[in-house]
């Protein structure tokens, strides 16, 4: 029985382990050097073995959203910031998606909203804005309008995704996550 119970337990951890707003994991970003030794808002580069300033040509912009999220998770808003200010197309959505999280967990929500439009009206399809406005709405009370981003992630095909998860989590327990 112990073992059913275990492989069950196991069976349901694994997809929430492959889950995570900016990545697929469900799980906090794994701290790196750039919050673990870098300072001042710098960012480690894997190919050089060096903090970088978030602009440095060495950097494209997937190492500088992942700097994001890590930053943002960290609760290092201003440096997060500064690394979305390094990216190429300030139209970007996933610009406006990171700028409305930051805004949000700033206690802005008002601007974090107004991001999250600017970046649906860009992109319908960024299950991932959806989920974080999903969010601003359970943390504002509005749970039927929460539902209805949710409604919008599962028919866009994000089913079983992180944006999914989160937002079915943050609705079922009555918060958002910080990540």
């Amino acid at each position: 029985m112990r073992l059913i119970l275990a492989a069950s337990a196991l069976a349901f951890a694994l997809p929430l382990s492959a889950l995570a707003a900016g990545s697929d994991s469900s799980s906090p970003p794994t701290p790196t050097d750039t919050t673990k030794t870098c300072k001042g808002g710098m960012v480690f580069d894997d190919k050089s073995g060096k903090c970088v300033a978030p602009k440095d040509s060495r950097l494209d912009d997937d190492d500088r959203y992942d700097a994001v999220r890590e930053f943002a998770y960290a609760g290092q808003y201003r440096h997060a910031l500064a690394a979305l200010d390094a990216m190429s197309d300030q139209q970007d959505d996933r610009v406006y998606t990171y700028r409305g999280f930051i805004a949000r967990k700033s206690g802005d929500v008002e601007a974090g909203m107004t991001y999250y439009q600017a970046a649906l009206q860009i992109n319908p399809d960024n299950l991932l804005v959806r989920s974080y406005m999903g969010q601003a709405f359970v943390e504002m009370g509005l749970l039927p309008e929460a539902s209805a981003q949710l409604t919008e992630i599962r028919r866009r095909g994000g089913r079983s995704s992180w944006p999914e998860f989160a937002l079915r989590s943050a609705i079922e327990q009555g918060k958002g996550f910080s990540y």
